[in-house]
């Protein structure tokens, strides 16, 4: 039996083409056809089992015989191949003989080709001859005539002209110039040129002449004057003239239409000052009226004679303007400035529906206001006077500053008067809408004057004064703590109240520490002016916002990117902070009195665990008092009111736990290890974490849930209190079972939280060395390293100093149990 290395060698390989085009003769299923066939693959396919070997007789028995089958299907297909061989040389030697026919056939095809091309050939010359004369023959008959149409009509145009029959003489006059474009190419033969020269005398002499009918018209006596289809017969010849013709023209006949207007509006005249600029957009109304009726039909519709007439008075105007303020730039106001922008801004937008625009140059006509597909053409009549009044553009934004400067004066004398929420229905100032509202007025009014420089000045005083309003506005109402805050002194008589159960001297201590507690705090109308700042500051910030993106909406892309409003905005973000911290700092100094309590109680000598202790009874009043001013209060600013709330908490924990380490609720000193302090202030401090996570909806008729990450903070913090107290309840013996317990409750404390709970177990410093040495040992890696650099510092002390403590640390060994 061969091996499969030995397969391997005798295997046929074939190429993938060879491969496909096997398989689409054969297209069989066999494994046996796989190119890929694996005998030892296929044998375990057969015989996949010990059991399966007992069929092996029927299928050697079945292979034999589809072995047998393949050796007579050979056999036949090479007996019937054996004669192909001479089969295949008679079809070639056929083959042979016919393609030699088929080249003799082919031969005999071209010779025929040949031969019938040179026929065409000659039949075509002759053609192609008869083609060309008459062709030529066309030329010359079409010359002809045109020679024969100018000769002619050289000689009836003169008599035309001379009887000024300009109607006769149209058409004419419009054949011959274009029969003499064509005589142009011939101009080397001095008939034509002598022809040529003639029509353009005939020109020049049309030219002349009806200039000068145009002048008798308008200006000579009655006698020499044309009818006015006269007149309207000329221009049409005019119109085929050369275009300079039609220019010099419409140039004389405009400055004469405007004679009259440079005259009575010359700039030593009353009437050409600002304030009657109306006067001339009345006369050139009434002019174009008195114009059309009189001359409308004479001048063809082409000319744009109106339109032209409409275009020189602006141009006009705007130099004549130019130079009058130019000369008597003192004596403009704004007042003045925008009566005349407003009123010539009228009169462009009504030329603008009036004409089209086509006589003035393509630039003007093509300016657009987007550079997009299908981009909007604004018409060129709109600031085509107004251009002159950019310069003076100044006084308007001057003007603009002395306003606001007022109205923030008048804003600080308003704010001088108390604010009132509830009347106004709002807890936003109303200057400040009314400043945002003034604001949009002095945009849109910018807007139609100038988009340019004008408008980026006016983003820089817009800059100015909400500077100004958050200065002396917000800032300056933000009261300064004067007055002791009346719930403060409900809280005490509250505590007071329950302090009733103890002795009389006791009494009278907790009231002298509560006295010692007391500080400055806001009253209720200041905590509400605090609020009002803050929505207030919100609006301006937002709106301000607002504000930037207008401004760079409607200014010109040049200055867009200068016009920028954050520090503005910065300004009023900070003072949203500041209140907050204040509103915090007020919530602060409330709760200093109880938290002095707190640390006031002699907390290892309580024996029975009641209720809360008063001192969080003073801070729950305190919370309900405050809370619900600052909540509703800031109901449209539900965000910093959450915010509130989260720096509260964030500052109130942590002095809480700072005043939590100052308690002695057990002393290890006597012996005894009473945990009933512990136990009240475990108690008070689940009371005060309960408070906490309720604080954003105390007082209020809705309980709103508190946002997670409020709660969040709230737990962790409080959490930890309470593990300290719990800390603080462990037994010191054994040592390494306290170690322990401070480890799991407190897994992220540091050593010196370690010291200040051994410090409220009563234990001297002098007889902690031991326990924290066993801490050190099993303290992680982080809390080792802290250790370390308290320890550094301890190496800075003098020899002596360490002698001192080598001594301190064998006493508290020996005083410690083990």
């Amino acid at each position: 039996m061969e091996t499969s290395d030995e397969n391997q060698i005798n295997k046929i390989v074939f190429s993938d083409e060879v491969q496909s085009a096997i398989e689409q003769v054969l297209q069989s299923t066999d494994p046996l056809d796989s190119p890929d066939f694996n005998t030892i693959d296929y044998i375990n396919q057969l015989f996949p089992t010990e059991q399966s070997l007992s069929n092996i007789d029927d299928v050697i028995t079945k292979m034999e015989t589809e072995v047998t089958s393949i050796d007579d299907h050979i056999r036949s297909v090479v007996r019937s191949q054996s004669n192909t061989g001479q089969d295949g040389l008679a079809a070639l030697q056929e083959a042979q003989k016919v393609i030699v026919q088929l080249f003799s056939q082919i031969v005999e095809i071209k010779t025929r080709a040949e031969r019938t091309e040179d026929m065409v050939r000659e039949i075509t010359r002759d053609i192609k001859q008869l083609d060309c004369a008459k062709k030529n023959l066309t030329s010359a008959i079409t010359t002809l005539n045109h020679l024969h149409m100018l000769v002619g009509g050289v000689e009836s145009l003169i008599k035309l002209a001379e009887k000024r029959q300009y109607g006769e003489l149209l058409n004419p006059l419009q054949a011959i110039t274009e029969v003499n474009q064509h005589f142009q190419q011939y101009t080397d033969i001095s008939q034509i040129k002598e022809l040529s020269n003639e029509v353009d005398q005939i020109h020049r002499k049309l030219a002349s002449q009806i200039t000068e009918d145009f002048h008798s018209a308008f200006t000579g006596s009655n006698a020499t004057k044309m009818s006015l289809s006269q007149l309207s017969d000329a221009c049409l010849v005019v119109s085929v003239l050369d275009s300079r013709v039609k220019q010099d023209l419409l140039k004389w006949f405009i400055n004469l239409q405007l004679q009259e207007y440079m005259q009575l509006f010359h700039e030593n005249q009353d009437i050409a000052w600002l304030d009657k600029i109306d006067k001339r957009y009345a006369w050139l109304k009434r002019h174009l009226l008195d114009f059309e009726d009189k001359y409308g039909k004479v001048f063809p519709l082409d000319w744009e004679v109106s339109e032209r007439i409409t275009v020189q008075f602006c141009t006009a105007t705007r130099d004549e303007l130019s130079k009058v303020m130019s000369k008597r730039r003192n004596e403009i106001d704004v007042k003045l400035l925008l009566f005349a922008i407003t009123k010539t801004s009228t009169f462009e937008l009504l030329l603008a529906k009036r004409f089209s625009g086509i006589t003035l140059n393509s630039e003007k006509s093509a300016e657009t206001t987007t550079d997009g597909n299908n981009a909007e053409v604004q018409s060129p009549f709109l600031d085509l006077i107004g251009v002159c009044f950019k310069p003076y553009l100044d006084i308007y934004t001057d003007s603009i500053d002395r306003n606001l400067s007022e109205i923030i004066e008048r804003f600080v004398q308003d704010s001088k008067i108390a604010f009132d929420p509830i009347i106004n229905n709002s807890t936003v100032f109303p200057s400040c809408a009314d400043l945002f509202v003034f604001y949009k007025k002095c945009i849109v009014q910018c807007t139609q004057l100038s988009n340019g420089k004008p408008m980026y000045d006016l983003a820089l005083i817009f800059k100015k004064y909400l500077r100004e309003y958050a200065s002396k506005i917000l800032e300056f109402k933000i009261p300064k703590v004067t007055t002791v805050h009346s719930s403060l002194g409900t809280s005490m008589s509250m505590l007071t109240k329950d302090l009733q159960n103890l002795s009389t001297a006791a009494g009278q201590v907790i009231h002298s520490l509560l006295k010692e507690g007391e500080t400055l705090r806001y009253t209720k109308d200041e905590l509400v002016r605090i609020c009002c700042i803050l929505t207030t500051a919100e609006y301006c910030l937002e709106t301000a916002q607002q504000l930037e993106e207008k401004l760079k909406e409607k200014v010109e892309p040049i200055y867009s990117e200068k016009i920028d409003l954050s520090n503005e905005k910065d300004i009023f973000h900070r003072i949203i902070s500041n209140c907050i911290h204040l509103m915090v700092q007020d919530m602060e100094s409330g709760c200093e009195p109880a938290l002095i309590v707190m640390s006031k109680i002699q907390w290892q000598h309580i024996n029975n665990v009641g209720d809360q202790s008063p001192f969080v009874n003073s801070l729950i009043t305190h919370f309900k008092l405050t809370i619900p001013i600052i909540r509703d209060n800031l109901s449209s600013s539900r965000k910093y009111f959450t915010q509130f709330c989260h720096k509260f908490v964030n500052s109130f924990i942590p002095k809480y736990i700072t005043t939590l380490y100052k308690c002695r609720p057990t002393n290890s000193q006597d012996g005894t290890n009473n945990i009933m302090g512990c136990e009240q202030l475990l108690l008070d401090t689940h009371s005060i974490k309960t408070v906490l996570l309720d604080l954003p909806s105390i007082g209020s008729s809705v309980n709103r849930k508190a946002p997670a990450s409020y709660t969040k903070v709230v737990v962790k913090g409080m959490t930890k209190a309470e593990m300290i107290i719990k800390v603080v309840m462990a037994p010191i013996v054994p040592a390494t079972g306290f170690t322990e317990q401070f480890l799991k409750l407190l897994p992220d404390s540091s050593f010196t939280e370690f010291h200040k709970i051994l410090d409220m177990k009563g234990l001297r410093r002098t007889d902690q060395t031991q326990l924290v040495e066993l801490l050190k040992r099993n303290a992680p890696k982080e809390m080792v390293v802290e250790m370390g650099q308290l320890s550094s510092l301890a190496s800075s002390n003098s020899p002596e100093e360490k002698g001192h403590i080598k001594k301190l640390e064998k006493l508290i060994k020996k005083r410690l149990p083990n």
